[in-house]
C-alpha cells in the first residue's frame, strides 16, 4: 500500500515563521552553555579538556563504527537498484549547473578545515604519531599523509552523502519538510510533528550550531595568524572577536542576496581563489615531488584503508589516560558528524534533479579527490621541507598551528602575495560557511520553510558568531574540539536509526514507481 505523507512546514510562533519548541528550546540550551562558559571563566579551559578526554576515550569506538557504517551504506545505496531514482521525480531537472553544484558542496563541506590543517596536520603526524618509528623518515612521511587522507577522505563524504541524500529524498520525493525529523517518518509516522520530532530537530540544531562554531573558530584563528604574519596585527582573543563580528556582517549581506546570488557566487569565487593558490603552489613548490607523492599517497591510503578505518588504538593505549585518537580521529569524526546536519541539509537543498547514483558518487569521489590533491600539494610541500632538512614549518606548527600555511608560503617566492591570497580564501570560506549555515539552522527551526524572513537568518548568523567567540574566550581550540565531540555524540546515535528509516522508505518508493503491478 502506498504510504501517505503530509507537509507541516507552515508553523508560526509569536508572529514569526518558526517551530516554537525547536526555536526556543534550542536557543535556551545554546544560551545556557554560553552563559556557563562565561560565568566559570578561566577554569573552563581545563574542564573542557577533561570532558573531551573522558568522552573521546569512552565513546571513540562508537564514532569509528558509525563513520564506517555510513560509508558502507552510502556505497551500497549508490550501487543498488535505488540508484536510478531521481530526486524530485522522473521529470525533475537540476537547479544548478554541475560546476556550481560541486563548488557549493565543496565550500560547505570542507573549506576552512582544509586550509587550517592542510599543512599543520601532515607535519604534526610526520613528527609524532603512534603508528610509526619517527627515526624512519620515509615511513613517517607515508604514515603522516595516510592519516591525513583518512580524516579528509571517503568517510567524511560518505557521511555527508547519506544525510544529504536522505533529506533530499524525503523533501523532493516524499514532499515532506526539509528538516531532519522528516527522515524518520517511515518509523514514527505523523509523530514526527510532535515532541519526538521536535527533539530530533533540537539535537540537529545544537549539533549544527556547535559544528559551525568549531569551524568558524578555527577560521578566525587562521585569519588572525595571517594578519599578524603580514601586517603585525597581534594574535589575541580581542582581535579574533572583532574579526568574527566583521566577517559575520559580510556573511549577513550574502544572506540578504539569497542562495543563488549570494552563496552560489561566493562558493564559485572560493573555488577560483583555491585553484589560484593551488596552481601557484604547484608552480613554485616541489612540482615533481608533489605529483609523485599524490600518486603514492593515494596508493598508501587504499592499501591501508581498512586497517586505518577500524583502528581504535585498543592495545597501544591500555594504560594511557589520554589517547592520541581523542585529539585526532575521534575529534574529526565527531566534528564531521556535528557538521553533517548543516552540510547534509545544504547539499539536499541544491541537489534536486540528480539521480541517487549521480548524487552518491558525485559527493563521494570528486570532493575526496580534490581534498587529496590539495593535501598532497600543501602537506606534501611541507614534508618536502622537512625531508630536505628545514624545520621552520615544524617550529611554526609547534608554536601556533594557525600559522603553518603562512610559514610554508614564506619559503617560496612572492610570499606576501600568496599569504594575502590565503587570508582572502579563509575569509571567503568563513563567509560561505556562516551564511549557508544560518540558512540551514533557520530552516530547521522554522519547520522546514524555504521562505523564512531574512531577519531570522541574520539572527542565527549572529548566534553562530557569538558561540564561536565565547568558545574562543572560554578555552580556544580545546573548547572548540570539546563542543564538537559533545554535540556530535547524540547525533551519531540518530544517524544509525536514520539509515534504517531511509532504507525502508527507498524500498517502498521503488516498489511504487519501478515495480510493475502484476
Amino acid at each position: 500500500m502506498k504510504q501517505k505523507y503530509k507537509r507541516s512546514d507552515k508553523r508560526t510562533f509569536l508572529g514569526i515563521k518558526a517551530n516554537g519548541p525547536v526555536f526556543i528550546i534550542s536557543l535556551l540550551i545554546i544560551a545556557a552553555l554560553v552563559v556557563t562558559t562565561l560565568w566559570i571563566g578561566d577554569p573552563m579551559e581545563q574542564y573542557f579538556s577533561q570532558i573531551q578526554t573522558a568522552v573521546a576515550n569512552n565513546t571513540g569506538w562508537f564514532f569509528i563504527l558509525v563513520i564506517n557504517v555510513l560509508l558502507l551504506f552510502a556505497v551500497y545505496i549508490g550501487l543498488s537498484k535505488f540508484g536510478k531514482i531521481r530526486l524530485g521525480g522522473k521529470d525533475a531537472q537540476p537547479e544548478f549547473s554541475t560546476k556550481g553544484w560541486y563548488s557549493m558542496l565543496f565550500s560547505a563541506g570542507m573549506g576552512i578545515g582544509l586550509l587550517f590543517w592542510s599543512v599543520a596536520e601532515p607535519v604534526l603526524h610526520f613528527n609524532s604519531n603512534p603508528l610509526i618509528d619517527n627515526a624512519d623518515q620515509v615511513e613517517a612521511a607515508k604514515s603522516a599523509m595516510g592519516i591525513t587522507f583518512l580524516h579528509y577522505g571517503l568517510h567524511v563524504w560518505g557521511l555527508y552523502a547519506i544525510v544529504g541524500l536522505a533529506l533530499a529524498f524525503f523533501t523532493f520525493n516524499r514532499k515532506l519538510p526539509l528538516t531532519i525529523r522528516s527522515v524518520f517518518h517511515p518509523l514514527l509516522g505523523d509523530k514526527i510533528y510532535g515532541p519526538i520530532g521536535d527533539a530530533i530537530d533540537i539535537i540537529s540544531v545544537i549539533a549544527t550550531i556547535f559544528g559551525l562554531a568549531t569551524t568558524l573558530g578555527l577560521g578566525v584563528q587562521q585569519v588572525n595568524a595571517g594578519l599578524d604574519h603580514l601586517f603585525g596585527i597581534a594574535i589575541s582573543t580581542n582581535t579574533q572577536i572583532i574579526l568574527i563580528i566583521l566577517i559575520t556582517a559580510v556573511a549577513t549581506l550574502s544572506l540578504v542576496l539569497g542562495l543563488d546570488k549570494g552563496v552560489r557566487r561566493l562558493s564559485e569565487w572560493n573555488m577560483r581563489l583555491a585553484v589560484g593558490l593551488l596552481i601557484f603552489m604547484i608552480i613554485v613548490g616541489p612540482t615533481v615531488f608533489v605529483f609523485k607523492s599524490f600518486v603514492q599517497n593515494v596508493g598508501h591510503y587504499i592499501s591501508e584503508f581498512f586497517e586505518l578505518s577500524f583502528w581504535t588504538e585498543t592495545y597501544s593505549g591500555v594504560n594511557d589516560t589520554k589517547h592520541w585518537q581523542s585529539s585526532w580521529s575521534v575529534f574529526y569524526w565527531a566534528w564531521w558528524i556535528a557538521w553533517s546536519p548543516f552540510v547534509g541539509l545544504f547539499i539536499a537543498r541544491i541537489s534536486k534533479g540528480r539521480t541517487i547514483k549521480e548524487f552518491v558518487f558525485g559527493v563521494l569521489l570528486v570532493p575526496t579527490i580534490l581534498s587529496f590533491f590539495w593535501m598532497s600539494v600543501f602537506g606534501g610541500s611541507a614534508i618536502y621541507q622537512e625531508l630536505m632538512g628545514s624545520h621552520l614549518v615544524t617550529e611554526a606548527v609547534n608554536e601556533n598551528v594557525a600559522t603553518a600555511i603562512y610559514k610554508l608560503l614564506e619559503q617560496y617566492p612572492i610570499a606576501n602575495a600568496s599569504s594575502f591570497l590565503a587570508i582572502l580564501l579563509v575569509i571567503s570560506f568563513f563567509i560561505t560557511s556562516s551564511d549557508s549555515g544560518s540558512m540551514v539552522v533557520d530552516t530547521l527551526t522554522s519547520g522546514g520553510r524555504h521562505d523564512a524572513p531574512v531577519g531570522q537568518k541574520v539572527f542565527w548568523a549572529s548566534m553562530e558568531g557569538i558561540v564561536a567567540a565565547i568558545l574562543i574566550v572560554g578555552g580556544g581550540l580545546t573548547a572548540l574540539q570539546t563542543a564538537s565531540i559533545l554535540t556530535g555524540l547524540p547525533f551519531a546515535m540518530l544517524l544509525i536509526v536514520l539509515c534504517f528509516s531511509f532504507h525502508k522508505s527507498l524500498n517502498a518508493y521503488y516498489n511504487e514507481h519501478f515495480t510493475k503491478l502484476k
